[in-house]
């Protein structure tokens, strides 16, 4: 076998259907369009979604979300988790020893009233506070 005599498999092709050449075809005359209307013009082509003039299904739905790109931090209140407050040295690594994090979490943001305090012991930057 080489390439200059491959071919389709036995019966894998057909011709192609010629429209519009005579009755005696079986697509003569309207060339298998059926009888007037709007399929049946030269041009036409379907919208995508189009319902025959109906609103369309998506045109009927309400407009819902939207996702933002930024990623939001993961918040941990110390007032209420003091373990993360009592930490010496404040890094992701170590907020993980004492508090769980999921795998997904590269930013942490810590509030509550004594967060502010705590800016002096933060060593990362992926962890902030709501210092006013």
């Amino acid at each position: 076998m080489g390439l200059h005599n491959l071919q389709p498999a036995p019966g894998s092709t057909k011709n192609r259907k010629r429209v519009g050449r005579g009755q005696g075809s079986g697509t003569g005359k309207t060339a298998g369009r059926g009888n007037k209307g709007q399929k049946a013009r030269s041009g036409y082509s379907r919208k995508r979604g189009f319902e025959g003039g109906q609103m369309p299904l998506y045109k009927r739905l309400p407009k819902i979300g939207f996702t933002s790109r930024v990623e939001k931090p993961y918040v941990i209140n110390v007032e209420k988790i003091k373990a993360v407050a009592e930490l010496a040295e404040i890094t992701m690594e170590s907020i993980k020893s004492v508090h769980k994090l999921g795998k997904s979490v590269t930013r942490v943001k810590l509030i509550g009233a004594s967060a502010k305090d705590l800016a002096s012991k933060i060593k990362d930057e992926a962890v902030t506070t709501s210092g006013k």
